[in-house]
């Protein structure tokens, strides 16, 4: 599933996410991403690294209800304004291996998500060479890797808490630190 955030969606480390007033089911998705450094297009996969400047931490905050208003278009609910928190740093890849990172999701202090990006279904490489056949890969370009299971999406109807004014979520790793962000009413 591939699908596109435009710069409206971008906020940074502390920044508010700040929800859709057309929704009411606004979901948490702790990611890492990864940041191109140098233009390609058809990337092999045992050149992709080549390509990848580095790190950092992605919320790919998603309105499911928005999402799956019309004939499953995620991209309706995945690029709201502020709704995709970047940070708290970038990280080269010389400091880290992006296919070995641990990381969690938190909502209010409370651990929602908890992997290690050697889990993903795609490496750092296959994605990398895989966008790039989508379309031409230039510098400051940002993949985001995709998300573990703990978002309220695949809850159970009756756990189903969906984001509200006044939560915090926080996307931890090793290597990159905290990414926090405060939701607040739109």
């Amino acid at each position: 599933m591939v699908f596109a955030k435009f710069k409206n969606s971008l906020v940074g480390h502390k920044g508010k996410i700040i929800l859709n007033r057309r929704s009411k089911e606004n979901d948490y998705e702790a990611e890492m991403a990864i940041v191109i450094g140098k233009r390609g297009a058809y990337i092999p996969k045992e050149e992709a690294m080549d390509h990848v400047f580095g790190y950092t931490l992605a919320n790919d905050v998603s309105s499911r209800d928005l999402q799956y208003l019309s004939y499953n278009q995620w991209g309706m609910g995945k690029t709201c304004d502020t709704y995709c928190p970047l940070g708290p740093c970038l990280v080269t890849k010389d400091e880290l291996d992006g296919n070995e990172i641990h990381m969690i999701g938190k909502l209010n202090g409370e651990i929602r998500q908890d992997t290690n990006t050697n889990d993903m279904i795609f490496s750092v490489e296959d994605l990398v060479s895989f966008c790039s056949d989508l379309c031409t890969l230039e510098p400051g370009d940002v993949i985001l890797t995709g998300t573990p299971s703990g978002v309220v999406h695949w809850m159970p109807k009756e756990e189903q808490e969906w984001l509200k004014p006044g939560d915090v979520f926080e996307v931890i790793a090793e290597g990159i630190g905290t990414l926090s962000n405060e939701v607040v009413a739109g």
